[in-house]
Order: C-alpha cells, then sequence, then structure tokens
C-alpha cells in the first residue's frame, strides 16, 4: 500500500485533501489541526498504516461521534494513492475495501459523494472540479437557514441544518439535591475539610470549609412526535437532542405516533448517526397517525418509574393533531403532569403567525402543558435553553 511519496510532495496535498473530506463530513477541521496532521505523520512515519491513522486520529478528531467516521474515511482515503484528486473531483475510488459503500456511515457517503449510473464512474460536474468545494456560507445564506423552517428545506439544506442542529447546545435547569458538596458557602460546616486544614496549618484551620447542596441537572423526559405531519422536524429534533443532551446523566426518549416507542437504548450511543438508524428500525409507526392519549397511557403501565418524584422536566414536541379521545388525552396528561415538574409543549406550528390551538387535542395539551415553546428553525432551538429556564423560573 502506498500512502503517499514525501520525496516528491505528494504527502502534504495528500494530508490537505483529507482534512477538506473530513469537513464535508461534518469533523471540525481547521488549517491548525492539518499542519499537526503532517507533523503527527512525519514523526511515525510512513511504514504502518495503523500507526499513521492513530497519530492522524489524534489530532484531528476531537469528538467521540467523529471518530468512526474518520476510520471510514481514512480507509477509503489511503487506499488508492491518487484518492486525494479522485476526492477533490467528488468520485469514488475504483478498488474494492473493507467497508462497502452501502455500509458506510451516511456522513461518510456523503463526504466521498458517490456518482454512479449502473455500474460506471460518472463523469464529474464542472461545479465538482472547484478546490474550494468546502467553503464556508456566506453570510446571507447562513442567516436565511437560520431562520427557516425545517419543513421548507431543500435535501440539501436539510442535512446541512442537521449538521448545524447537532453542534447547539442545551443546558438544562438544575435543582439543589439533597446530597452536599464542599463550598464556600453554606448553612453547616463540612468538618472532614475543617480537620485536613487543621493538619496543614499546625492544628489551628485558617479556612472554614462548608457543605452546600450539590446541584444536579433535572431528570428528562422527551416525547417526540413520529408522525405523518411531523416527518420533516423528526429526524432533524432526535439529531438536535442526541448532542445537545449528550452529557445529561439521566434523560430518557420516546417516539410516538399510533404506539410508544423507546429510544433511549439508541441514544445512549456515542454517534448521532448511528442513533438515528437504530432509532428508524425501532420504530414502526413512522409517518403514521398520532394518538397521544393512547402513548401517555402505555408511558403510564409500562414506565411509570421514568418519573422521578416529581422533578422530572417533560417536553412533548409535537403539532397537537391528535386522532384519538380528547377525554382519555386530557384525563392522561392530568396524570403527566402529576408527576412531573414541568411539562412543556414544543410545536413547529408556532412558525405560524398567530397561530392558535383550536383542534381538540392542541386545546387539551395547551391547557395542561406549563409552556409552550418553537421548534421550528435553528434560532428557537438556540433559544430553547433560555426558555427553559425562564418557564422554570416563572
Amino acid at each position: 500500500m502506498e500512502l503517499g511519496d514525501s520525496r516528491t510532495g505528494k504527502l502534504a496535498d495528500n494530508l490537505v485533501a483529507f482534512g477538506r473530506s473530513l469537513r464535508r463530513a461534518g469533523v471540525r477541521v481547521d488549517s491548525a489541526r492539518i499542519a499537526l496532521s503532517a507533523q503527527a505523520a512525519l514523526a511515525v512515519g510512513l511504514s504502518r498504516q495503523d500507526d499513521l491513522s492513530a497519530a492522524l486520529e489524534a489530532v484531528l478528531v476531537s469528538r467521540e461521534q467523529d471518530r468512526m467516521v474518520f476510520r471510514e474515511l481514512f480507509e477509503a482515503f489511503f487506499r488508492n494513492p491518487n484518492m486525494a484528486h479522485k476526492l477533490l473531483s467528488q468520485l469514488l475510488p475504483s478498488a474494492e475495501g473493507k467497508a462497502e459503500p452501502s455500509k458506510r456511515r451516511p456522513r461518510v457517503r456523503e463526504a466521498l459523494s458517490p456518482q454512479q449510473a449502473f455500474g460506471k464512474q460518472a463523469a464529474p460536474k464542472q461545479e465538482d472540479q472547484k478546490v474550494d468545494f468546502d467553503a464556508a456560507m456566506t453570510a446571507s445564506d447562513a442567516q436565511r437557514l437560520k431562520h427557516a423552517d425545517f419543513n421548507a428545506l431543500s435535501a440539501t439544506e436539510y442535512r446541512l441544518v442537521e449538521r448545524l442542529a447537532r453542534d447547539i447546545r442545551m443546558p438544562l435547569p438544575t435543582f439543589a439535591s439533597r446530597r452536599s458538596q464542599q463550598g464556600a458557602r453554606g448553612a453547616a460546616l463540612h468538618w472532614a475539610g475543617v480537620l485536613r486544614q487543621g493538619v496543614r496549618t499546625g492544628g489551628e484551620p485558617m479556612v472554614l470549609p462548608r457543605l452546600s447542596p450539590k446541584r444536579q441537572p433535572l431528570p428528562l423526559l422527551v416525547l417526540v412526535d413520529v408522525s405523518g405531519s411531523m416527518e420533516r422536524y423528526a429526524r432533524l429534533l432526535l439529531a438536535f437532542l442526541h448532542a445537545a443532551t449528550r452529557r445529561h446523566p439521566r434523560r430518557d426518549v420516546f417516539a410516538f405516533g399510533t404506539q410508544l416507542t423507546d429510544l433511549t437504548p439508541a441514544f445512549r450511543m456515542a454517534d448521532t448517526d448511528a442513533m438515528l438508524a437504530h432509532a428508524s428500525v425501532a420504530i414502526e409507526d413512522f409517518a403514521g397517525g398520532t394518538q397521544l392519549g393512547a402513548s401517555i397511557a402505555q408511558l403510564r403501565l409500562q414506565h411509570a418509574r421514568k418519573l422521578v418524584g416529581r422533578r422530572t422536566m417533560v417536553l412533548v414536541i409535537t403539532d397537537g393533531l391528535d386522532t384519538g379521545e380528547p377525554a382519555a388525552l386530557a384525563q392522561e396528561l392530568l396524570w403527566l403532569k402529576r408527576h412531573s415538574r414541568r411539562l412543556l409543549w414544543l410545536n413547529p406550528l408556532l412558525r405560524f403567525e398567530g397561530y392558535a390551538p383550536l383542534a381538540q387535542g392542541a386545546a387539551e395539551l395547551h391547557r395542561a402543558a406549563d409552556a409552550m415553546l418553537a421548534v421550528h428553525n435553528l434560532s428557537s432551538l438556540e433559544q430553547l435553553a433560555a426558555s427553559l429556564a425562564g418557564v422554570m423560573q416563572r
């Protein structure tokens, strides 16, 4: 296997092209990391592929969810010495490898940009031959996508917005738990810390550490509508929630349409693409009807322990177009509200000016919810954390 000939100057070009393909796949790579990758390649040498892969991964990958994407791209990229030029023209290599194109992750397939017709390699388009195909968007395009409704995006814009949504953070409100920790303020002294201070200062403590309540994020329960009217929002919001609540110690996620589907095992996966693939297999009623009342009843009967001591913050993501009985929905919502700290309705229909929940299911959900927040574009997702904090303070 030939990784590049440093005597003819191919190594630097290959590393630059490899960094560009990583950026197309959504990996955060800048010019400084690419320069470090050249130094790392010179440090470990080019005799062993596994050494080079480990060295480049150490300097180019900073997020756990990007590791498998890096490894698949590295295998495809350095399999052929002319891969740099093929990737720059958005072509697939003709050589066969361990990872088949159909089994690659979506981010890897999009970075490689397969252009094939009837098993033959298609010629690159004129716009695909530009070296700066991965240049950043203009300010006007970025501003437009930030305020564009998810339901009005094209396929390419939808993929781009989905990547951008994964970088939005959502710090959740915290509560004072019964556990305590050492701090500068508190009602009681931390006697173990006082004794340690006394040992350090010859028996006379100069500082009196105290015990303060430990702050913990609220337990989170998310119910995501995957019915036909929410089809364009469900995938993007699942990707956003997976990345935004990655470090949350207690989160439970369910999808509902005509039945309830537990997505908590899928959300334990580090890679967002793997989570979406697992969720698409687990959800059997995708793009069907909406029966929120029956889904909450199933939650009450099978997963009631997910609601922890009336401290759980419940997020119901739906447009409220429920097809079940309004009386049954009202009864189940009353139980859910009674066993949670806050019940918040995240409604994509708030994109319409003057929206009012006139449907029977939407009216019942509006009466039970503590607040109704918008989740129809990137701007609303960025403001979601501040909105949640404001609702908790009221």
